[in-house]
């Protein structure tokens, strides 16, 4: 059951209240466009939240899903996590698929997140990894990712950028960089999130994270 956040975007809980939550942010296109819940998200917390029955999952649905409008998409992730707060959360790791890694990146700067996991990240040359100081920062790429024509995509090349940027700043930064993996997790098909090759080493490395989140 959705509910309405803060900033007029939509939220969805898995999992029970706890000390300890999961803020999940999607991936947009250069259109502007209505925000839809992502299919590679729902896969993952589908996945996880039985491996972690006392972890609250938080997914965002974004008002507008587009990378023009930036600064509503990290609105949106900002009311996730007051929304997570409100429910009792003390700790915080979020989880930015795509463009979602620079929306999380953003949002990171919020006393309680102590961990950020981003999958296929967008991190563009501009984006301001300040927020990452003193927290733990993981990318996971898939190396066969690419953009092609009406296919979207991040190429490899800007996360291993990125994730240099960070460990010149001194964050505790990792990446893992997935064989044979492509930018989605998981496509949507008769309503359903379908996993895409490599999915579930992409899950076991997120899982690794949440593991250590949870320590």
């Amino acid at each position: 059951m959705s509910f309405e956040l803060s900033s007029g975007a939509e939220g969805r809980w898995t999992g029970p209240a706890g000390a300890r939550a999961v803020v999940c942010v999607n991936g947009g296109t250069a259109a502007i466009k209505a925000g839809t819940w992502s299919a590679s998200i729902e896969w993952l917390v589908r996945r996880l939240a039985p491996r972690f029955p006392r972890l609250s999952f938080l997914e965002v649905r974004y008002r507008l899903k587009s990378w023009r409008r930036l600064e509503l998409c990290v609105e949106d992730a900002r009311a996730g996590i007051a929304a997570a707060r409100d429910r009792g959360a003390e700790e915080l790791a979020l989880l930015g698929f795509s463009m979602g890694g620079a929306i999380a990146v953003q949002a990171a700067g919020d006393a309680s997140v102590s961990a950020v996991v981003a999958i296929a990240p967008w991190l563009y040359p501009q984006l301001d990894l300040a927020p990452l100081d003193g927290r733990r920062f993981a990318i996971v790429h898939g190396a066969l990712d690419r953009g092609l024509p009406g296919v979207p995509g991040v190429a490899p090349e800007l996360s291993r950028r990125g994730y240099e940027l960070a460990l010149e700043r001194g964050v505790d930064a990792v990446r893992t960089v997935v064989p044979g993996g492509i930018h989605p997790i998981a496509l949507r098909a008769w309503g359903a999130p379908v996993p895409m090759p490599r999915a579930r080493r992409f899950a076991d490395v997120v899982a690794g994270e949440l593991e250590r989140f949870c320590a």
